[in-house]
């Protein structure tokens, strides 16, 4: 406490006694304390269907890559013989793709499956209403967003459908990291996902949501403890501090999404080679279902 010279204690004295209610207690402290008011509310939509059923056989646990580019069968054959990965990310969908994919066909899949390969699929679609990424500048509209979410989920079950993978299989929505300073920005990614889970359950896919840890999937935990739903059945959080497992952190504690239905993106654009083939990859952990 720093030092009152006699007169200043008086003025001090006078000062907290015009304060009080005479009784020696602060205005401020019988005045009545505001609510918080939480980040994200919950937002319930009517979610019939549910996820598909869990297919056992769809079920990976182990390392995973994801690549910008489908890379060549040549390269994946290689690397399914030499390498740690069983699975690859593949951008099936999404009008904002950072990179053409003219390998990415059905047939590419077939032959890829027939190598043991299991998929994360990807769809690249609108993007947080506060994002900053000018590549991709379409953004979802904090008005319509549940409904924008469903119309996603159609085209990315486009997407699916193209390439030979059916219902029952997976595909995660990617939400690339945005600012957390405005709490309407994280509430329109959060309905917007909703929407999205709700239209893929509608005709059989399960919902998967990317994003950073610290950002788009923060919003999610928080729409979870608020009780939103439907929320999607995987996340696949982006942390990259190098750890190779799917223990969460931050606002993914241990009890949201807990029943293998995480993916961990532990490190970015990192060239491997196996084989003799090289490629730039992002490294992940999986312990979820994924398409095969």
């Amino acid at each position: 406490m720093r030092y009152l010279r006699p007169a200043a204690t008086a003025a001090a004295s006078l000062v907290l006694l015009l304060a009080t209610d005479g009784a020696g207690v602060s205005a401020e402290a019988t005045a009545p304390v505001a609510a918080a008011v939480p980040r994200i509310r919950a937002t319930v939509l009517t979610d019939r269907a549910g996820p598909p059923a869990l297919r056992t056989r769809d079920l990976y646990t182990g390392a995973a890559f994801d690549a910008c580019t489908a890379p060549p069968l040549d390269t994946l054959r290689l690397w399914r013989d030499s390498s740690p990965y069983g699975a690859v990310g593949i951008y099936t969908s999404g009008s904002q793709r950072g990179c053409a994919q003219p390998r990415l066909t059905a047939d590419w899949v077939r032959q890829a499956r027939g190598m043991g390969w299991h998929f994360l699929p990807v769809h690249v679609g609108l993007q947080a209403p506060c994002s900053e990424l000018q590549g991709k500048p379409r953004r979802i509209d904090p008005a319509r967003a549940a409904q924008q979410g469903r119309d996603e989920a159609a085209e990315a079950v486009r997407g699916l459908m193209a390439v030979g993978l059916g219902s029952g299989s997976p595909v995660f929505l990617d939400i690339e990291s945005y600012p957390m300073r405005d709490p309407a920005c994280g509430q329109a990614v959060v309905d917007f996902t909703l929407g999205w889970t709700q239209g893929l359950h509608a005709v059989g896919y399960r919902s998967g949501f990317y994003s950073s840890l610290d950002s788009g999937i923060a919003d999610l935990a928080a729409a979870a403890r608020a009780g939103s739903s439907p929320l999607p059945d995987t996340l696949w959080y982006a942390r990259w501090d190098d750890h190779a497992d799917t223990v969460g952190g931050g606002a993914l504690t241990p009890e949201l999404w807990a029943d293998r239905q995480r993916v961990h993106q532990y490190r970015g654009n990192v060239e491997e080679t196996y084989g003799g083939a090289t490629l730039t990859v992002d490294r992940n952990q999986v312990d979820a279902p994924l398409a095969s």
